[in-house]
């Protein structure tokens, strides 16, 4: 299976276009640094001032709110509204420690770019075409989650490398899984595919890795994890309940319809429906006889639907989804078309205040579904002609 030419050429374009906007916004003073080198107000400065709250030896610090934002306000040399709160397990400090101890701005490009890297090289494992790094940095959501600095990258990386390795190495892609528990709501139905998947040893390696980390954050920083424990109810009822960040960045159902106004018990429970919808899915899709690659493409794209809490950044996964479909067989032009159009709908999210993530995840899904029909009446036995 080879990648179109063209497609490649005009993922090429758009990639390099991302690399131009960057570039000047970062010469403009207008990403990252200000004129004076003070960070600006960009995700990624919750990274980096909560290892430097671990490094001077206070890392529960980092889950108190204001103390975190009074540190942000010091480096940044200004008041601003708003919080970029540090709202990950103690594990995240693995990571954000080793680049606090980089200058700001070297640290937030040697983030985005190694992860990147990760990123685009598990594409291409995934659709066996080194091309498809090019398609894979093409996307909105590599745009979205390259200018806040953020780690959507590193979580598809995760994901496409722990569902590579399931059949050769399940040990390896457990302790993979193991790994994500930093995002945990990105991995609500990763246990359901791997139980009915039949995967044991990489169910059992990745629930003894995610223990192991539980109890090296209780050992080596116990205060942290406390902490973190006792934030995760305000965290929900500030991002979920109260919409501190907007409805209409929850690139989820129950953020659509906080957005159109529906009350927060109500959208909860269309969710919870829909997390019911989408396990019943992954659960039968794993259990049948059709390819990983095919399993593997559908989980992806379910996975983004069944959690409320979910940002554009997060949305690399969705080209994980992508690869593993193509990996399963080359596009129709139909599959190619709502491909295309989940991608423009991502992009509308520049210009439309609208979690135009759930209608780029719900297209991916519809795509997988028409494969999946596609192949059962391929397998489907003929009738016979007298």
């Amino acid at each position: 299976m080879r990648l179109p030419p063209l497609a490649l050429v005009a993922a090429g374009a758009i990639a390099f276009a991302y690399m131009v906007q960057l570039a000047v916004m970062l010469a403009g003073r207008g990403w990252i640094a200000d004129a004076s080198g003070h960070p600006l107000a960009e995700d990624f400065l919750s990274f980096w001032s909560a290892g430097r709250m671990a490094l001077s030896g206070h890392p529960a610090a980092a889950y108190d709110w204001p103390a975190m934002h009074a540190f942000q306000q010091q480096l940044m040399g200004h008041t601003f509204d708003g919080y970029l709160g540090w709202a990950y397990p103690p594990l995240f400090f693995l990571i954000a420690i080793p680049l606090a101890l980089i200058p700001y701005t070297a640290s937030f490009l040697v983030w985005v770019f190694a992860s990147l890297a990760l990123y685009a090289a598990a594409i291409a494992r995934v659709t066996r075409e080194r091309g498809a790094a090019l398609l894979a940095l093409a996307a909105p959501a590599a745009l979205g989650c390259a200018m806040p600095g953020q780690n959507g990258f590193l979580s598809a990386a995760l994901i496409a490398g722990a569902l590579l390795q399931l059949q050769a190495r399940p040990l390896l892609a457990g302790m993979l899984l193991g790994l994500l528990t930093y995002k945990p709501h990105l991995g609500l139905l990763i246990p359901v595919a791997l139980l009915f998947g039949g995967y044991w040893r990489a169910f059992f390696s990745a629930a003894v890795t995610t223990i192991l980390i539980l109890i090296l954050s209780w050992l080596m920083a116990p205060d942290s994890l406390a902490a973190f424990a006792a934030h995760l109810g305000s965290m929900s009822n500030n991002f979920l309940t109260e919409g501190t960040a907007g409805f209409f960045r929850q690139q989820s159902l129950y953020g659509l319809l906080r957005m159109w106004g529906a009350g927060d018990q109500a959208a909860l429970l269309a969710q919870g429906a829909l997390l019911a919808s989408t396990i019943m899915f992954v659960g039968w899709l794993w259990r049948g006889s059709r390819s990983l690659a095919l399993k593997c493409a559908g989980l992806c794209a379910a996975s983004l639907l069944a959690t409320p809490y979910l940002y554009f950044y997060d949305f690399p996964i969705l080209c994980v989804a992508i690869a593993f479909l193509w990996r399963d067989g080359c596009f129709s032009r139909r599959e190619a078309g709502i491909v295309i159009v989940s991608q423009l709908a991502m992009a509308a999210f520049l210009f439309v205040d609208a979690p135009m993530g759930f209608a780029g995840a719900l297209l991916v899904l519809l795509a997988v579904g028409e494969r999946i029909a596609g192949t059962a009446v391929r397998t489907a036995p003929q009738p016979r002609t007298a």
